[in-house]
């Protein structure tokens, strides 16, 4: 039976895909998206309608199965007129993202990513049985040296204003859940990559420099280790974790397997067909060594199954850039 979704955050670029995806099996879907300029409102935009297009040439939904409202999750009266209609699951992506923008202003990332979180559940407290599913972000693991990091570590020492502000979330959501009994799925996602990944990004924005011919900016010395999650993967989790929504559970999703910082650039100038130059930089504030996740609970419950090693999955992002680039440059 399909279900009528919000998805915070839909423009984005998880959000975009796991639309797509909520849409291709015959689900109704809400998008809210504020539009902000944390990168090009066009490209999200973009995003909403390749979303459209793909609504309207399924054969499981209509361009009518989506619906985009503008508005930001912070404002209290906005939300309250958008759950009026009632829906049956929220997916929250919504939210300031990023380790090292976050150092900049960590009171914009706790008002969007705390305050707006709490808006949400404070919208579900008087209709409990909507299912409840949360982005969180490995970077919650902090400096965690015991790895592959498991949902059972204690989360202590969150190492940037971001990581703190996900794990916030992840609490006041088992606050809601326990007071409220809100279905909640709390999902750590492991540095996502694809088509749409923001440009500000590792893999775009190097993909971007090495084919341009500019120097890679490489922190330290290039044996940090990163679980490199294609999109689809992560969406295919999401998806189960909406399906399988009960209680209150954290997931962790990612590919369960590292890539070293000097291997991925590697494997992104061999997709390219071009040598990377690097400009060497120190480490940066915020950055941890190694993510690893250990995905036995997602798989054991969900029936998560990441197939997309890094390999493929840069020759898949690389052929979408340039892609992209080639219908950019003949419509300019």
């Amino acid at each position: 039976m399909s279900s009528h979704v919000l998805v915070t955050g839909g423009a984005g670029f998880i959000g975009s895909h796991l639309c797509e995806a909520l849409l291709g099996r015959g689900d109704r879907v809400t998008i809210v998206d504020n539009f902000n300029d944390f990168y090009d409102p066009a490209i999200k935009r973009a995003n909403v309608e390749a979303i459209r297009a793909r609504a309207a040439h399924s054969t499981h939904s209509a361009g009518s199965d989506v619906r985009l409202v503008e508005a930001d999750i912070r404002d209290r009266e906005a939300m309250a007129r958008l759950f009026e209609g009632g829906f049956d699951a929220v997916v929250h992506l919504a939210a300031m993202a990023g380790v090292r923008p976050s150092l900049a202003d960590p009171l914009l990332y706790e008002d969007v990513n705390v305050r707006g979180t709490l808006v949400l559940l404070e919208e579900l407290k008087a209709r409990p049985e909507t299912r409840f599913v949360f982005a969180s972000s490995s970077s919650v693991y902090g400096g965690n040296e015991d790895v592959p990091f498991s949902e059972d570590d204690e989360i202590r020492r969150p190492i940037s204003p971001y990581a703190a502000t996900k794990r916030a979330g992840e609490l006041v959501a088992y606050t809601h859940h326990h007071l409220y009994g809100i279905p909640t799925s709390c999902l750590r996602f492991f540095t996502v990559y694809g088509p749409r990944q923001r440009p500000e990004m590792a893999i775009h924005k190097f993909t971007a420099a090495i084919l341009e011919g500019r120097p890679i900016p490489f922190f330290g010395d290039g044996t940090t280790r990163r679980d490199y999650t294609y999109v689809d993967d992560i969406v295919q989790g999401v998806v189960a974790a909406l399906d399988h929504c009960e209680g209150y559970e954290i997931y962790n999703l990612g590919e369960s397997a590292t890539t070293t910082l000097a291997e991925l650039v590697e494997g992104i100038g061999r997709a390219c067909g071009r040598e990377p130059v690097l400009e060497r930089l120190p480490m940066q504030p915020g950055d941890v060594l190694v993510t690893y996740a250990d995905v036995d609970k997602a798989k054991s419950r969900l029936g998560y199954r990441p197939t997309t090693p890094v390999a493929q999955g840069l020759e898949r992002f690389v052929a979408w850039y340039q892609e992209t680039r080639s219908s950019s440059a003949a419509t300019s």
